[in-house]
């Protein structure tokens, strides 16, 4: 099978999504007419990768669909859930000689996937995390001892804090360490001594992991496109009305001018166009 150099964690269920997760998965929300998919495999593409995959278990055939319409993507099924170690685990004999670039498909930001690769290849390590200095705040804080390690959560170091970006690198070898069925991959990595981290400049992110997120994501990004109506997210094939207040508008919803509205998620669902409170 084709080695991989990069992998996205797209396989959530989207809960914090809420209603937003009954239309769409979150990878396939839009911004500047892009998918959240589209936004990390641009970042991976541009920092070298050709062989890139992601999994999928919510709306599995919808992010194939996106997968396809960016081209050069694998999905990878999880008809049941495996979270973040074992997707990763089962991936072992597949991850490129050089090792493989992890990110996740809800998050935008100005990754830099090179840096962060050359300097786990020169530093031989076995995993490594894209740290930034920590901003404060409710993140989780993490420290490094005197050679880069990371230390477990909830251990102060002498180098710290520092926050977590997401983005990681891992060797083959690294991902064969890991026990079946592992779900969540960071009990794996408070044992495991070759894990370090790559502390770089703060560079913008943006993490789309609810309605408001999105909302403010569209301001942010897309003020022309997905962000044409203040305090609201239009999809690209939406049209709005100029009346609206914390609304999100899915694929296809035409509201009409002069309709007013607070605080809801229009869909369409059997060609019906519906209402959900946000």
């Amino acid at each position: 099978m084709t080695e991989l150099d990069a992998f996205i964690f797209a396989a959530g269920l989207g809960t914090r999504m809420g209603a937003l997760s009954t239309v769409l998965p979150k990878p396939a929300w839009t911004l500047k007419g892009k998918p959240l998919l589209q936004w990390g495999t641009d970042l991976l593409f541009q920092a070298g990768c050709s062989n890139i995959a992601c999994n999928a278990h919510h709306h599995i055939d919808v992010i194939k669909s996106v997968a396809n319409s960016i081209g050069g993507i694998e999905v990878i099924e999880e008809p049941t859930l495996l979270g973040t170690g074992e997707p990763l685990r089962r991936l072992a004999d597949r991850i490129s000689g050089e090792g493989l670039l992890v990110w996740n498909a809800d998050v935008i930001a100005d990754v830099p996937f090179s840096h962060l690769k050359s300097e786990c290849i020169k530093r031989n390590v076995g995993v490594g995390w894209l740290l930034v200095p920590h901003p404060g705040g409710e993140w989780t804080q993490l420290y490094l001892d005197l050679d880069g390690r990371v230390l477990p959560r909830g251990v102060a170091g002498p180098l710290g804090p520092f926050l977590f970006t997401g983005a990681a690198w891992w060797s083959a070898k690294a991902t064969t360490l890991i026990p079946n069925n592992c779900f969540d991959v960071r009990d794996f990595l408070a044992q495991y001594p070759s894990h370090f981290g790559v502390v770089v400049d703060p560079f913008k992110w943006l993490e789309i992991g609810t309605p408001d997120q999105l909302i403010y994501a569209a301001q942010e990004l897309a003020p022309l496109e997905e962000g044409r109506v203040t305090g609201c997210y239009i999809h690209p094939t939406a049209s709005e009305s100029k009346k609206l207040k914390r609304c999100i508008l899915g694929p296809g919803i035409n509201l009409g001018t002069e309709v007013e509205d607070n605080d809801a998620l229009w869909f369409v669902e059997d060609g019906v166009q519906k209402r959900l409170a946000l």
